[in-house]
């Protein structure tokens, strides 16, 4: 059981949860203090005026509300901003979305009743998760538009991702026995006034992120194997002066990945050792870049996802709501801590960074493809006959389509703010939209993986150095063999990419 409260949720429970699908409990502590400041917030209205309570909100803060009408100003606020359009958000993004809302919940500083964090638990265990969608969120006053999908489900309403189908909420409230949450102070504002959308989405890039740097660094050492490198270019007296960690991390990771390998040159051995007789030399002194340079164009990628993960994980763990119920201090604090340019930011710097992986993989895919580059394979590496068959030239044409594309996605959101809300929203983060781009280049880049590896593994059997490359190659090149067997006549690709694709995505 993952603990959620007073202890700080880290990336690995998140990644417990969401991927090998562990169960949560809420901590006792925490839990007493959601009593604590729930109870102080009902004795503290009395007779003074309290945004979201008892007045509007946003720009209609200036109305007053009565006593009678409180409750239903909640109810009000949930389905009115219920208003998602376009794609659904991906099942995971939801289940992640849902646990750094309780997360912040459970901080004990909004004031929400303790009835809505412990249903709202039940629904993560129980893998029932609001259908919400994509377009909506500006990621200033929160995800609200998102994040009232989600409150529009724990008050038994809407539509939910139930047992790999969608029902009506009451049905599958009814299949497991739970009660719909009902209001009594600030449910409705508790719930969508956060961050949590873009938190959620931006959780799950993370993880995709660490697997496709995992995946290139694999491409990119059984590359540097095919072509029998010269090791000086990974190893750690070239790499270790320069004082970047994403850098010797990568450095390390291909080492280690290449340890038992029979190809990789010494270059003492080659072009030290003994005196060199030809004035034009056969073999490369120094790889091209897309080969050579992989610790330095990759490193940076792997700083920019360690710095992300802790602004993430710092979000989920932060309070950011308003106004802010501070039952210790006995007083309720406004301000903006749903402003969502921390999260922003770092989606739109994963963008770039995910997007300069995809063009490192594509170009290490037109090495392959291309001959007279590689001067050890046949054009686009065709096994069959040269001229009429092939090989998998048709195929680059998606890979440098779909990097074209993240090239464009990846221009910023941070920095598209655009008024709204009668101008009380007038400058905002667009962190749900970021953090969704960013999850549409990742996954392109997935296919765009899936294609070089293709290559590779097509190389290997043209080469045939099966019984040379490193263990670790092997096992990629075994396990995408078992997928995609060897070909040399021309047929239909698409399938076997998405297999690859598809086998990439699940290897988390």
């Amino acid at each position: 059981m993952i603990k959620v409260g007073s202890a700080i949720l880290n990336y690995e429970n998140c990644y417990e949860v969401l991927v090998n699908n562990q169960k949560i409990e809420l901590e006792d502590t925490a839990l007493a203090s959601v009593y604590e400041s729930y109870y102080f917030l009902k004795e503290f209205i009395k007779d003074k005026l309290i945004y979201g309570i008892n007045t509007g909100f946003g720009p209609m803060a200036q109305y007053k509300i009565s006593n009678e009408d409180q409750i239903q100003l909640q109810y009000n606020l949930i389905r009115s901003h219920c208003s998602g359009s376009g794609n659904p958000i991906a099942l995971l993004n939801i289940k992640a979305l849902m646990l750094g809302r309780l997360s912040t919940l459970m901080r004990g500083y909004s004031g929400i009743h303790p009835e809505a964090v412990i249903l709202l638990k039940e629904c993560i265990n129980k893998d029932i998760c609001p259908v919400i969608y994509e377009h909506g969120g500006l990621g200033a006053s929160g995800d609200l538009v998102q994040l009232a999908h989600l409150a529009l489900t724990l008050i038994g309403e809407g539509e939910v991702y139930y047992k790999g189908e969608v029902i009506e909420t009451e049905k599958a409230f009814k299949a497991e026995g739970l009660q719909p949450l009902k209001m009594h102070i600030r449910e409705g504002l508790a719930l969508m006034n956060g961050t949590s959308a873009m938190c959620g989405v931006g959780l799950v890039n993370l993880i995709h992120a660490k697997n496709l740097v995992k995946l290139t660094v694999a491409a990119s050492s059984m590359i540097v194997e095919m072509v029998e490198s010269y090791d000086d270019h990974f190893s750690n007296e070239l790499n270790s002066v320069k004082y970047h960690s994403g850098q010797n991390t990568i450095a390390q990771a291909m080492q280690t990945f290449l340890a038992d390998s029979k190809l990789i040159k010494k270059r003492e051995k080659h072009l030290y050792d003994s005196p060199i007789k030809e004035n034009i030399l056969k073999d490369k002194v120094q790889e091209y870049y897309s080969i050579r340079c992989v610790p330095q164009i990759v490193g940076p990628i792997s700083d920019t996802i360690e710095y992300a993960e802790k602004i993430i994980i710092d979000e989920i763990n932060s309070v950011n709501d308003n106004p802010i119920i501070d039952y210790k201090n006995k007083n309720v604090f406004h301000g903006g801590n749903f402003h969502g340019d921390y999260v922003a930011l770092e989606m739109d710097k994963l963008k770039i960074a995910i997007t300069k992986l995809s063009m490192l993989s594509e170009r290490q895919l037109n090495f392959l493809l291309n001959d007279k580059l590689n001067g050890k394979l046949p054009p686009f590496v065709n096994l069959g006959t040269l001229g009429l068959n092939l090989g998998i030239q048709g195929v680059q044409f998606t890979a440098t389509s779909t990097t074209a594309e993240n090239q464009t996605l990846c221009f910023p959101m941070y920095v598209h703010s655009i008024p709204s809300n009668n101008d009380n929203q007038d400058i905002v983060s667009m962190g749900t939209n970021a953090a969704l781009i960013a999850q549409k280049i990742i996954f392109n880049t997935y296919e765009i993986i899936a294609i070089e590896f293709l290559a590779i593994i097509q190389a290997i059997d043209y080469l045939n150095v099966q019984k040379k490359i490193s263990k670790k190659g092997l096992e990629y090149y075994s396990k995408l063999r078992a997928l995609v067997p060897v070909f040399k006549e021309d047929h239909i690709k698409y399938k076997e990419q998405k297999k690859i694709t598809e086998y990439f995505k699940k290897s988390l």
